[in-house]
């Protein structure tokens, strides 16, 4: 199960009504720590927990605490401090040695679900926003509330983080962006675990192949859509869909040379083609572009050198720099072990 919040969201909303929740929240942290502010979870009366704000060695005592904050209606504050051999997140051995804050907040009719059910709104409709929760003072208030990012257009309206308003309150605002989502072109074996992964991490996935015995859904279980028909109709979809990447491994030199045309005008922040460099130059040249107008947004042949070999470990390679570049990182080794 995913951690993003549309995956929490959706298990919360269908219940919202029929239990107490609390929202748990970091919202501010300071040294090493597993998550950062704005990290997630929620818990239910009933003792269901949605997602994680550590490792694991920190949700139990946060639990205990929810249930408190269920009976009294009031918002309150954690912190841990793993650096501290007194502290309970010390003696839990949370280990990271840093200091996380964290904010609980009831979630009830009476506080409009803190415009959680808002925010998933937006979120299963492709669109973000930004998320505000006041940080108590000291009486425990509650508050939280959505705004779409098209109604914050101005610079006010993109500040995140910690922010002190002019009456003294204080905010976490969140940006919260929806899933990745990820189009295959092609429906073979091999496009089966990239579907299968990328699902399992949290993003959408859509799948096209007009090729009737490809792409047929009992083996694509969990992909989002399915989609058949003319290549031409794929910009479209993009566009309606919210896609930003894309993987083309349909094995076919032309299916491939008809996403490849159709998809060029789109700006994904990731498009890959399966193959070596020779086939790559003719799907190029079969979608009528050049190398030369492709090969700063094209990846080509695809995915990180990790001595890939499996449908499997492809899969993973082509992710993982489908990753880095969805987020504008480097991909490159955090303990410098490889170079």
């Amino acid at each position: 199960m995913s951690n993003h919040i549309i995956a929490l969201l959706s298990q919360w909303y269908p219940q919202r009504n029929e239990d107490d929740w609390v929202l748990g929240t970091v919202y501010k942290t300071t040294g090493p720590t597993y998550r950062k502010a704005g990290a997630m979870i929620l818990f239910s009366g009933s003792g269901r927990q949605l997602g994680m704000v550590s490792g694991g060695c920190l949700e139990s005592d946060i639990h205990n605490h929810s249930r408190r904050v269920i009976q009294c209606g009031q918002a309150a504050i954690l912190t841990y401090d793993g650096s501290d051999e007194d502290d309970v997140s010390f003696q839990l051995g949370i280990g990271c040695g840093g200091t996380v804050h964290i904010l609980l907040q009831p979630i009830t009719r009476a506080n409009q679900y803190l415009e959680l059910d808002a925010l998933y709104q937006a979120l299963s409709e492709s669109r973000g926003g930004y998320f505000h929760q006041l940080i108590p003072s000291g009486a425990g208030e509650v508050e939280g509330r959505f705004t779409p990012s098209e109604l914050d257009s101005g610079p006010a309206g993109k500040q995140r983080g910690l922010l002190r308003e002019e009456g003294g309150h204080l905010w976490l605002i969140t940006q919260v962006t929806p899933p990745h989502h990820l189009l295959v072109v092609g429906g073979g074996i091999d496009a089966r675990p990239m579907a299968t992964l990328a699902h399992n991490i949290g993003w959408r996935v859509s799948v096209w192949d007009p090729r009737p015995a490809n792409a047929r859904r009992e083996y694509f279980q969990t992909v989002d859509m399915l989609i058949q028909g003319p290549a031409s109709h794929l910009a479209d979809y993009v566009l309606a869909q919210g896609v930003n990447a894309a993987v083309l491994m349909s094995h076919n030199v032309m299916l491939d040379a008809d996403a490849l045309a159709a998809l060029q005008p789109c700006h994904l922040s990731y498009l890959a083609v399966l193959g070596p460099q020779n086939r790559l130059e003719r799907v190029i040249a079969e979608a009528g572009s050049s190398f030369a107008n492709l090969g700063g947004s094209l990846a080509g042949p695809a995915g990180l050198d990790i001595g890939a070999e499996l449908p499997e470990t492809i899969a993973l390679s082509i992710l993982a720099e489908c990753q880095a570049a969805l987020t504008q990182t480097s991909a490159y080794s955090l303990s410098g072990i490889l170079t």
